[in-house]
């Protein structure tokens, strides 16, 4: 219903109902509408007025067209720092992974070494406890032959006094006075 209204009012206002009567006389509207129009065309090309809207026109454009290449030209120096930065970034990314490996590395050699210390040093601690071991042994061997001696001197001791008598003292004094004397001459 509303598109039936609307084509009725254009068709109610077209130019033709409005103008009636011969074309060129100043009664006929649309005559005088086109005298207007062409005034107006002419007076716009006397001023220059054409000429000025399209050094307007071709200024906007040359703006545009260096903003463009300004554009182009950031776009094309972002593509290149983005690239340095991407090289750069992969660069410290290797270095990074050089350093890492360098550091598991020194780990892995460090661990060795530190393993290798320990087995020396237990070596050590072990050959200086069986060198203990055999010291405390030949200590205790030496404090039981000591003890036996005294215990066999002692009992020798006994057992001579107990059969020593005055007169076979008397031969040992001499005797023994007789080998130092033969030792030191």
């Amino acid at each position: 219903m509303r598109t039936l209204f609307i084509l009725a009012v254009v068709a109610a206002a077209s130019p033709a109902h409005a103008a009636t009567g011969p074309f060129f006389s100043l009664a006929n509207t649309d005559f005088v509408v086109m005298l207007g129009f062409l005034l107006f065309i002419a007076i716009l090309v006397y001023f220059k007025v054409p000429g000025t809207v399209a050094g307007m026109l071709d200024k906007r454009a040359e703006g545009i067209k260096s903003e463009l290449d300004e554009a182009r030209a950031l776009r094309e120096e972002a593509q290149s720092l983005l690239a340095s930065y991407e090289r750069k970034q992969k660069e410290v990314q290797d270095q990074a992974d050089r350093i890492v490996a360098h550091a598991k590395e020194e780990a892995r050699l460090s661990a060795e070494q530190s393993q290798r210390d320990l087995e020396a040093s237990i070596k050590r601690r072990l050959q200086a406890a069986e060198e203990q071991i055999a010291s405390a042994q030949a200590s205790a061997i030496r404090d039981v032959r000591d003890r036996a001696a005294e215990v066999a001197v002692a009992a020798a001791r006994d057992l001579i006094a107990k059969q020593m008598t005055s007169k076979k003292g008397n031969a040992l004094i001499d005797d023994a006075i007789a080998q130092v004397d033969a030792k030191l001459h």
